[in-house]
């Protein structure tokens, strides 16, 4: 299936690894041209020279802090500039620290509010303009199925990813009639180091072998195994194409059917 992205100009947050990398590596397998970015210029730049090596495409590493809204500001001036615009905005924050959400003071929530909310919003809305002006464009956000699904100990992403759905939701009522559509999707146990490091950590307090950590990990998933990035890539790259210019204002799920709530 040709997905009509040859030539598309994507910015990839969070692309130096996990999800983002593969995203970025599926839209640059597509033919788009791609700009990732995260904290660590290094492997950033080291992630865009691979891609590009593998896929003969143009892929750019630049680093960027979505917890300063400066350097905000400037990945979305450098990614106007560099790439000539943007028609794909995948919009994927790291992920706040564990812990009880009663023990989270106002100073936090307004940090991470800040970082994981805000810096969306305020990136989205320089890149806007010009999908909307095109009359094409792209958004789609990288959540949780905490927002479905609330998940122990993960209190701060439960609560604030719901702000973008909605967020999200919203918006769309007023891009869509200029072809830009907006979506949500919520990986579930997805194999990136993130779970491997729960893996380990479970492990080392219950006494297991990490193949039994894993067997624990996919234990309650319908499909009887975790999920692999390449598989949550795919749906974003399809929710990126021409393909999908109907699809717009949803909340997806890569879960192998964990979530039981309905949405």
């Amino acid at each position: 299936m040709d997905l009509g992205l040859k030539g598309k100009r994507a910015l990839v947050l969070g692309g130096s690894r996990g999800i983002g990398f593969g995203i970025a590596n599926e839209l640059a397998a597509e033919g788009a041209h791609v700009m990732l970015c995260s904290r660590d210029a290094a492997a950033c730049e080291e992630a865009a020279a691979g891609i590009a090596k593998e896929h003969g495409v143009e892929v750019i590493g630049r680093a960027c802090d979505m917890s300063d809204l400066d350097a905000v500001d400037a990945t979305a001036a450098a990614a106007e500039a560099e790439l000539g615009g943007v028609d794909i905005l995948i919009n994927n924050t790291g992920g706040p620290p564990l812990g009880p959400i009663s023990a989270v003071d106002t100073e936090a929530w307004a940090q991470y509010f800040e970082a994981m909310v805000l810096s969306v919003i305020r990136l989205t809305g320089h890149l806007l303009p010009g999908m909307r002006e095109r009359k094409w464009g792209r958004v789609i956000t990288v959540s949780s199925s905490g927002v479905v699904e609330p998940i122990p100990v993960l209190g701060i992403s439960n609560t604030l990813r719901v702000a973008l759905v909605n967020w999200s939701k919203t918006i769309d009522l007023e891009i869509a009639p200029d072809g830009v559509t907006i979506n949500v999707i919520m990986p579930g146990r997805i194999e990136t180091d993130r779970l491997r490091s729960t893996r380990a950590t479970m492990a080392e307090k219950q006494g297991i072998s990490l193949e039994e950590a894993a067997a624990a990990q996919a234990a309650d998933i319908p499909v009887g195994r975790v999920g692999t990035v390449r598989e949550f890539a795919a749906l974003a790259a399809f929710l990126a194409s021409e393909r999908a210019s109907f699809l717009t204002g949803q909340l997806y799920a890569v879960d192998g059917g964990m979530i039981s709530s309905p949405r």
